[in-house]
Parts: structure tokens; sequence; C-alpha cells
């Protein structure tokens, strides 16, 4: 099984934070967006994964790759990276990883992070990950027949006709399969709204007579703003430490400060007179002094001093010293 993640969007609905950082690379409950969310589909496949190709954009800078290859190489597998450099669509996205595309496979976006727990049906040409939604008209959804077979898509429906939305995560039985109708897509021109779109390969591999089903996620966490990543940020703690899972580094310095779970803590994070949670991440050699946390997600090596912070997430190298609550500031500012 390889893994195939397009992850060279800019982000922009998360800056200033992915003004330096790539929104895949930001941290969730202490890991990276996009590590876990190729740990989780590892998880679901239960299945030995062999290559994970990441498609970025040549702005990343030149750590980036290396990080990305890391991440994989934990998981057993080869990482492989390959550069979109043209916002062209999620088909043209897909296709510039074409190496990479043969036997089964799974394409997962890395602005987002879920639950699961099911078994993949690996006799379907493709398996779309849905989940219900309480309005739909904001996302692309599937239909579906009385077999629980896909039969049509349909992006931000006006009307209702579905209340199953695409997650952004697919399993393709065939890679070779889907890199033909991309490349058909691309040699042929069939644009929408001046970029090649995914959606209009499935539709075509559809009306060839291929199945497709959907799977189901228990849980589904954007990361596409500060609001909705700090939440996911809190959503995450929660499942990881409802998992059994320590998150609280043995070395930290704690001096008359409470830390109330679920919270993670990095390594050399200094707390001195500081309430710290419930649903705080503290990156790696993070200050704090004389605060109050909560609901908050702070990224490495930044310093925090007298403040109460609720719903607030500061980049990495960030220095706050101040009254305001709800904040949201990117690597190496200072507010003081």
């Amino acid at each position: 099984m390889k893994i195939i993640v397009p992850m060279a969007g800019r982000g922009s609905r998360l800056r200033p934070h992915t003004l330096t950082v790539p929104k895949p690379l930001i941290p969730i409950a202490g890991k990276p967006i996009v590590h876990r969310l190729v740990e989780d589909i590892a998880g679901v496949l239960n299945q030995e994964i062999e290559e994970i190709a990441f498609i970025i954009h040549k702005d990343f800078g030149d750590k980036v790759p290396g990080e990305l290859i890391a991440i994989a190489e934990k998981l057993g597998a080869k990482g492989t990276i390959y550069y979109q450099n043209e916002p062209l669509g999620t088909a043209h996205a897909i296709l510039c990883a074409k190496e990479s595309m043969s036997g089964p496979i799974v394409v997962a976006y890395a602005d987002t992070l879920f639950r699961a727990d099911f078994t993949l049906d690996t006799t379907a040409d493709s398996v779309i990950w849905v989940k219900q939604v309480d309005d739909p008209s904001a996302f692309g959804v599937v239909q579906l027949n009385d077999k629980n077979e896909i039969v049509d898509f349909v992006e931000k429906p006006k009307e209702f006709v579905s209340d199953l939305a695409i997650i952004g995560i697919y399993y393709f039985k065939s890679g070779e399969t889907l890199r033909s109708e991309l490349q058909y897509l691309l040699d042929n021109n069939v644009v929408k709204g001046g970029e090649y779109q995914l959606t209009d390969g499935l539709e075509n591999m559809k009306q060839k007579g291929l199945k497709f089903v959907p799977g189901t996620v228990d849980e589904w966490m954007d990361c596409g703003n500060k609001n909705v990543t700090v939440e996911t940020n809190s959503r995450m703690l929660n499942f990881l430490h409802n998992d059994g899972e320590n998150l609280v580094s043995a070395n930290i310095k704690n001096e008359n400060s409470t830390i109330i779970p679920p919270c993670f803590i990095g390594d050399d994070v200094e707390l001195i007179n500081a309430t710290v949670g419930p649903n705080v991440s503290l990156g790696k050699g993070t200050i704090v002094h004389n605060s109050t946390i909560k609901n908050s997600l702070v990224q490495t090596n930044a310093t925090i001093k007298n403040a109460t912070l609720d719903n607030a997430m500061i980049g990495n190298h960030a220095s706050f010293d101040g009254n305001f609550t709800s904040i949201s500031i990117g690597d190496y500012s200072v507010l003081e």
C-alpha cells in the first residue's frame, strides 16, 4: 500500500502561522498534522505501508523534505518528495506523484484529521471516506444507492441531496487506473474554474463501471483556520488522553504550577507560577511564567508571561507578555 499526500497549498486561512511553517507541519497535540494523518491512515488500513509520497511547494524550504521523509521512515515506509509549484487543482496535484501511483494507494489531503474504526473494503475499486454533516451545502457530498454504493458526487449542493461529506481521503485499488484517468483530464484540458478536479476523474471512473463505496469516520477534524485548529488540538488531546497516552514529558521544570489534563507538554518546558490546561499543547522549550492557559496551542520555544490565554495559538520562538486572551501570533513575533 502507498499513501499519496498532496500538501502544496499555502494555507492562507491559517496565517500568520503558515507564513513560516507549511500548514501540514503545524503540530497538533505535539505532532505535525501530516504525521498524525498518515499514522491514523496506517492504523485504519492495518497493512504494510510501502511508500508515502508527499507533494509540496518549492517555497516550503530546504528542511521540509527531510522532515517528511523522516515521518515516512518512522512508519517503516519509503518517503518520496514531489513538487506542485502552480495551483492547478486537485487532479493536477495528485498527478505530480504519478511515478508512485502503482498498486493500491490512498490519497489523503493534509489539512484534516480523523478517528475511525472500520475494515477497508478491498473488493471495491475505490473507497471514499465520508462524514455525516449538518450543513452539506458547504461540502462535496456523495449519494448512495440501496447497495451502499456511491452513485454520484455533488459539489456544495444548494438543495439537499445527501449529508455525507467527502473528507478528502480516498482509497484506490489501482493507482495505475487513477493515474490514467487524471492524465486524461490534463491531456484533454478538462477544467472547472481553471483547475483540474479529482471529482471529474472519479466521475469518469464511475461511468466506466468501477465500484465506489463509502468509508465512514467517527470524528472528522479540520485544520483550516486558527479557531478550528485550536479546537482540533483540544479534541485530539482528549482522544489521546482517553486512549491512555502519556502526553506530558518527564523532562520539564515545574515550580508552583498546575497541569490540568488533557495537555501535551513537550521536553524542556518551564512552568513557573502557572496553570496550564485543560486542552493545551506546549511545544518543546516553551517558557510559561505567571500565566493561566487553557484551550490553546503553543508551538516550540515560545515565551509567555503575565498572560491569561484561552483559544490562543502562538508560533515558534514567539514572545507574549500582556492582557489579550484569544490571540494568534506567528513565529518570532514579540508582544510585550
